[in-house]
């Protein structure tokens, strides 16, 4: 798979992101874009995010913004209209009777090219788990070696039966369009240590969506690899320094502004299954 040139077509494009997120990442999500090439709009009132939703490459919804669940409906719907990707995130899908009725609720008004989690939160949202731990993968739910066939099976299942791309993060990274399973095996412990992270790569998958929306697993997996490198760059860095987790954050972003194809192909480790 050529990843690299999922991440030369961001570089190029440039591609504007509408994100409807929490305000607890707000500011590391646009940063994240802006270090990728791309751009930030937090349009997310549900008097303009379906008209300014035109005007961009992705819309990537976060139910870390559950309030704003409506906004998200009505953009989605309008960006669906308009064949621009929806990215989802269900942060915390399942923990509560009312995340679990707003995420359906979602799923049932508006198509999505991918929808990225943890293993709690995806096992939620296909009513197969037991919810989950909050915002954080539960260890019976993680993706190991022990359980890769099962874990596997149930992400390619889930993908075909939702029509999207399952992307489900953590240790290992499991990508899968209901016929192909990426495995990704990048990143480092750090990126669970800093808030974030997730919402973060979530928005850096509706950037590579923005940039090749013709090709959402591809670009999916382009950006799960390259925030896996960034991830490996930035930890190298902290055990260099002995810095923090908050130094780490900020090198993880500059990691990301300053990733090159050469990067992408030499470090990212992978593989796929037909």
């Amino acid at each position: 798979m050529d990843l690299q040139s999922q991440l030369t077509r961001v570089r190029q494009k440039h591609p504007l992101v509408q994100c409807i997120t929490n305000f607890v990442t707000v500011n590391d999500c646009a940063n994240i874009l802006l270090a990728a090439d791309a751009s930030p709009t937090m349009a997310m009132e549900p008097e303009e995010a379906a008209d300014a939703v035109e005007r961009t490459d992705a819309l990537v919804c976060n139910m870390g913004a559950i309030s704003y669940v409506e906004s998200m409906c009505l953009a989605g719907k309008r960006a669906n209209a308009c064949g621009i990707p929806v990215v989802l995130d269900p942060v915390g899908a399942g923990g509560t009777a009312i995340r679990r009725e707003r995420s359906a609720q979602l799923l049932q008004q508006v198509r999505f090219a991918v929808i990225r989690g943890n293993a709690s939160e995806i096992r939620a949202l296909a009513r197969t788990g037991s919810g989950g731990s909050g915002v954080d993968v539960s260890e019976a739910d993680a993706v190991t070696s022990d359980n890769l066939e099962e874990s596997t099976a149930f992400v390619r299942a889930l993908a075909a039966r939702l029509h999207t791309v399952i992307a489900v993060s953590g240790a290992l990274d499991l990508l899968s369009d209901g016929a192909r399973v990426f495995v990704g095996k990048n990143g480092c412990s750090t990126m669970a240590r800093i808030t974030g992270s997730g919402c973060m790569l979530t928005t850096l998958i509706g950037a590579f969506c923005g940039a090749a929306p013709e090709t959402p697993f591809e670009a999916a997996c382009a950006a799960v690899t390259a925030m896996g490198v960034a991830g490996e760059l930035a930890e190298a860095r902290r055990l260099r320094f002995g810095t923090g987790n908050a130094t780490f954050r900020s090198d993880l972003i500059d990691a990301v502004f300053n990733l090159n194809e050469n990067q992408l192909k030499e470090m990212g480790r992978y593989e796929i299954y037909i």
